[in-house]
């Protein structure tokens, strides 16, 4: 590396522990010595002599911006080659989704990829149901019938997880499992509360459901639009209606008294 003093008139070389400085005097110079060693500097006459390597203090500004230069090009090299080789790996992984298996046919790789999100979702609509109704069955809260409405409905959100995973397979797809969520709270309130909590759960199935058929039919699916009309949208629609109902008889007989009545009359 060659280094300018303030005057332009010494450079310095760094290479292999020799420091060498050259002059445009030609007094006390070793021409030979120089230009066998290094060929590139032929036009100066340096005077070499072995010693340390340069210290930090001993390098001009223009050195510094010289060493700055070199490391921000390391580094965005660096930085380019691991982009590159993200990129490389997530297209591998994207294009893994669309290798044919047998039993595909006319089955896009995002119906499969959205299939995956619809599984899980279900498995997270279970997951708080599963919730509520243990919360319900708490010895502070003791509503027996209410605790078995939403046991029945975990149940049904598990199936429903159950059938697209069995129609994953059938169509040739893969079934990508990921981490379900935690339920948004663990207190669930009152029965009002629950049902509103409920209702609105069932509302977001029931948007994604709709989202998942309009991609079918984007990717001109006609089996895959049928088997959603005929398994869930028809049944989410009745789930909806279901639940608006007994959250409209709830608020109708109040907390305490009323609610303990709506639980023993409550035959699901």
């Amino acid at each position: 590396m060659c280094v300018a003093d303030r005057n332009g008139d010494v450079k310095v070389l760094l290479y292999q522990g020799y420091s060498c400085c050259y002059a445009e005097s030609r007094s006390h110079l070793d021409r030979d010595i120089t230009e066998n060693r290094f060929p590139s500097f032929a036009g100066y006459r340096p005077t070499l002599e072995r010693g340390p390597r340069v210290g930090p203090s001993e390098f001009e500004f223009a050195g510094c911006l010289t060493v700055l230069f070199f490391a921000a090009w390391t580094f965005y090299a660096e930085s380019t080659r691991s982009s590159e080789n993200r990129q490389s790996f997530s297209e591998t992984k994207t294009e893994s989704f669309a290798i044919m298996t047998r039993p595909r046919q006319n089955f896009h790789a995002d119906c499969e990829a959205a299939i995956n999100n619809q599984i899980n979702m279900e498995l997270y609509a279970s997951y708080v149901y599963l919730s509520m109704a243990f919360y319900f069955d708490r010895d502070d809260v003791a509503f027996k019938n209410i605790k078995k409405y939403f046991l029945k409905a975990s149940e049904e959100e598990r199936e429903h997880a159950t059938k697209l995973m069995e129609y994953q397979n059938m169509r040739g797809g893969r079934i990508i499992l990921r981490s379900i969520n935690k339920p948004a709270k663990d207190e669930w309130g009152n029965l009002a509360e629950a049902f509103s909590s409920a209702l609105e759960l069932e509302k977001q199935v029931n948007q994604s459901l709709l989202e998942l058929h309009k991609l079918a039919g984007e990717r001109n699916d006609p089996q895959f639009c049928d088997f959603l009309e005929n398994t869930y949208l028809e049944e989410q629609v009745k789930a909806i209606k279901e639940l608006s109902d007994h959250l409209t008889n709830i608020e109708r007989v109040g907390n305490g008294l009323g609610e303990f009545i709506f639980d023993k009359d409550f035959d699901e």
